[in-house]
């Protein structure tokens, strides 16, 4: 009997550090969001965006205040600039990062 309780001891704490793990390797959209709108130049130079797929595009009122640097930084797998429009791959998180950028909004 003794045995037994070991081992469930044993499981409740490995399940504790499993959670934990899990936890601590959970992105943060919201932070990502936040930083992503301040690379861009802040909500007021944002017109538009929208996210498909991989890529999140953004259109703003002045393209020179974005900081694609921080950007690729961030881990944007590439930004085409046309205009005062960018096309940011940002992977299969783009439309995850939208709502947050909405939620930011709603605010």
């Amino acid at each position: 009997m003794e045995h037994i309780v070991r081992y469930i001891i044993i499981a409740v704490v490995l399940i504790i550090i499993a959670i934990a793990i899990a936890k601590t390797k959970k992105r943060d959209f919201r932070l990502e969001a936040n930083k992503l709108v301040e690379l861009l130049g802040g909500k007021d130079n944002i017109v538009s965006y929208e996210a498909n797929k991989s890529r999140f595009v953004v259109e703003l009122k002045d393209v020179s205040l974005a900081n694609k640097e921080g950007i690729q930084k961030m881990g944007a797998q590439g930004i085409v600039e046309i205009d005062n429009q960018l096309k940011i791959i940002l992977g299969e998180n783009a439309k995850q990062i939208k709502k947050c950028i909405n939620d930011l909004g709603d605010r």
